[in-house]
């Protein structure tokens, strides 16, 4: 069988993972928080089909000659860029103004996110959407009493409320995950990113504090897709996907061909 033709295979499987990977990144234009994907490729081992040999007995040395087999993917990396701010208004929508990621508990197991849309539940306890528990710098839950007059959020997110007496009371001070590689987190689903060997985890500190970012109340980290970016990558795609079934095409005629041969 023709190289060619397994060269265009994987060449077609790469464009699709590609494809898979902005459908992705574009469904999500919308989501707080999201980070988008990016795939890379890389070559696959190419056939030796002479080897190099330096100069010798009088004569030049001679480079050597290789057929390559195709591409690989090398890498889905997630880009940890800022996504655009939303003002909200909303106390309890929070923004991180630069590094740091929200650490949030199910009271099994910590997760990490970016999105900063929280709630208080029945207790007073702030929770994310799926009720998993905001962190404190102690990891700790952070409660608002029932009968607090009225909260606040600063911007090195401590968190105050004014008690029944009219007494500033502190809540606790909502903890910033550091990590020196952030591209090394999982995605484990619903906006949270799990941390892994490679993530660098370096514990969790206050806002401002070991170069992390600054909370903004009242505002919302968006999905950092850029419309425009992934519909340029789409079209490439594409036309790297249809560039490798005409090489399918084109290698399966010149079977066609040697198959003939015997008429």
């Amino acid at each position: 069988m023709l190289r060619s033709m397994y060269a265009g295979i994987s060449g077609m499987k790469s464009s699709q993972t590609k494809l898979d990977i902005i459908g992705n990144n574009v469904a999500n234009v919308n989501t707080v928080g999201y980070k988008k994907g990016r795939v890379t490729f890389s070559d696959i081992m190419s056939q030796q089909v002479n080897p190099a040999q330096g100069p010798a007995n009088g004569q030049g040395g001679i480079n050597p000659s290789q057929v390559g087999l195709g591409s690989q993917i090398a890498s889905i990396d997630n880009i940890h860029t800022t996504g655009f701010r939303q003002t909200t208004n909303r106390s309890l929508d929070l923004f991180i103004e630069g590094d740091g990621m929200f650490a949030v508990s199910n009271g099994e197991e910590t997760f990490y996110t970016r999105a900063g849309n929280f709630y208080l539940d029945a207790q007073g306890d702030i929770v994310n959407p799926s009720g998993y528990y905001l962190q404190d710098v102690n990891n700790n839950k952070i409660n608002i009493p029932a009968d607090a007059q009225s909260y606040s959020i600063d911007e090195f997110g401590e968190v105050t409320y004014l008690d029944a007496d009219g007494e500033q009371q502190s809540a606790g001070t909502i903890a910033l995950a550091q990590f020196s590689n952030p591209g090394g987190l999982e995605k484990a689903g619903s906006n949270l990113y799990r941390t892994t060997d490679n993530a660098g985890f370096g514990g969790l500190v206050g806002a401002g504090t070991g170069g992390q970012g600054s909370i903004v109340s009242g505002a919302l980290e968006m999905s950092n897709v850029d419309l425009a970016e992934e519909f340029t990558e789409m079209i490439t795609g594409q036309r790297s996907f249809q560039a490798n079934t005409r090489i399918i095409t084109t290698s399966d005629e010149i079977l066609q061909e040697l198959v003939n041969l015997k008429r």
